[in-house]
């Protein structure tokens, strides 16, 4: 992968935050970046604020601080904070089923799947009977009927298994019931607008938000067979084991949670660029963000609930969350060790956080949102080239920087 051999970085951190520039700056000279941005408040202050590199090589448009790009599954943790504001408001119960808020989802053995537990991935709903394209969302009750005969892969609450693509169709259909409007016009309403977060779920074609938002680049061709798949057959990490598991056995769990509906068709990880796909909700992958518009999200989780005048819960609604409520030492689909707190992550110390207390959730090739109560860290990283591991090298170099900054590492 060709790197910068000098890149000018925008932005300013505080004091005794230096290290964290220098590791941004590195992340374009020896990593490959190409467009990227960080932001990270401590205790509601912003400590870190920077942006570097292009949105494209073609046009050399800058990266800016303000340039949004899709997070994946970085837009899990929003729909999780979604969540975890009903749950405040006592509109919703994470120990009650499912059921008791959908009818209709008690079929096919899913009568006993608690609302913690289809957070949490337990309720073994990795893979739906019929194929969806994304497009098909627009018609959100003939998905309904869809998911409600979808059966699981394993005894619900028995195992552990990431619903890489599912969950955000079960999650998203279960906000609706419970809350009468989408997940996405929910936390524009309670969250992006009050806390000022530039952060879309479901971009309107005609916004002229569009022209800020850069495309997602997945790696390309030459680096799949040169660099992606020599080291993912022959490697003994995590990640090389989940990459072998999604191409190579194709019954597997990971291969089945990955490739299952709703699809994003032939163009596969490009699909996401087009604004027509933007404009549509998809809770597990389809929110537009800057990193600070993502660390805006997580501000007020870091310090109590309220932030800059904006309640988002209270404190005790936030303090479980700081618990590991799932753990599997090899997650059924990533092949990992990874836990989880009502839809929020709780990855492994040396990934995001080496504290216990912070969730979050990071997204496909790289960007990561996430808040640590222990700590009063909030952090947002968007980037534009992704990288082949669900969790980017440059993500968890730029993590462990702050925590260093710190004195935390």
């Amino acid at each position: 992968m060709a790197v910068a051999s000098k890149v000018e970085i925008r932005g300013e951190v505080a004091a005794g935050f230096e290290g964290v520039r220098a590791e941004f700056e590195r992340n374009f000279v020896e990593r490959g970046e190409l467009g990227a941005s960080l932001f990270a408040t401590l205790k509601g202050e912003t400590v870190v604020d920077l942006s570097a590199g292009v949105m494209d090589r073609a046009s050399g448009r800058p990266w800016e601080r303000d340039t949004r790009a899709v997070v994946w599954s970085a837009t899990k943790g929003l729909v999780a904070l979604g969540f975890l504001i009903l749950t405040d408001r006592g509109l919703v119960d994470p120990d009650l089923t499912v059921a008791h808020y959908w009818p209709g989802f008690a079929r096919e053995g899913k009568e006993r799947i608690t609302v913690r537990q289809l957070l949490n991935h337990r309720g073994g709903l990795i893979h739906l009977p019929s194929s969806l394209k994304v497009e098909d969302l627009t018609r959100p009750d003939e998905v309904k009927e869809i998911l409600e005969r979808t059966q699981p892969a394993w005894k619900p609450g028995t195992n552990q298994g990431y619903h890489a693509i599912t969950w955000g169709s079960f999650a998203g259909e279960l906000f609706r019931q419970i809350a009468g409007v989408s997940v996405g016009q929910f936390l524009a309403a309670e969250v992006f607008g009050p806390l000022r977060a530039d952060t879309i779920l479901g971009l309107p074609v005609d916004d002229p938000i569009h022209a800020k938002v850069a495309d997602v680049i997945p790696f390309k061709k030459d680096d799949l067979f040169l660099r992606v798949i020599p080291e993912a057959l022959f490697g003994h990490t995590c990640e090389t084991r989940t990459f072998r598991n999604l191409v190579g056995r194709m019954k597997s769990e990971t291969s089945r949670a990955f490739r299952s509906g709703p699809s994003l068709g032939s163009r596969r990880l490009h699909a996401v660029n087009d604004p027509a796909i933007q404009a549509i909700e998809m809770p597990w992958c389809g929110a537009v963000t800057s990193a600070e518009g993502l660390a805006r999200c997580y501000t007020p989780l870091a310090i109590g609930g309220t932030w800059a005048g904006v309640k988002i819960c209270r404190p005790e609604t936030i303090e479980p969350i700081t618990k590991i409520q799932s753990w599997s030492s090899r997650d059924l689909v990533l092949q990992k060790p990874i836990g989880w707190s009502q839809g929020f992550s709780k990855d492994e110390a040396h990934i995001v956080s080496p504290r216990s207390e912070a969730f979050g959730h990071t997204g496909m090739g790289g960007s990561v949102g996430f808040a640590d109560p222990s700590t009063g860290l909030a952090l947002g990283y968007v980037m534009n080239r992704m990288d082949w591991r669900i969790r980017s090298p440059r993500c968890i170099a730029l993590c462990r920087s702050v925590y260093r900054a710190l004195g935390v590492l």
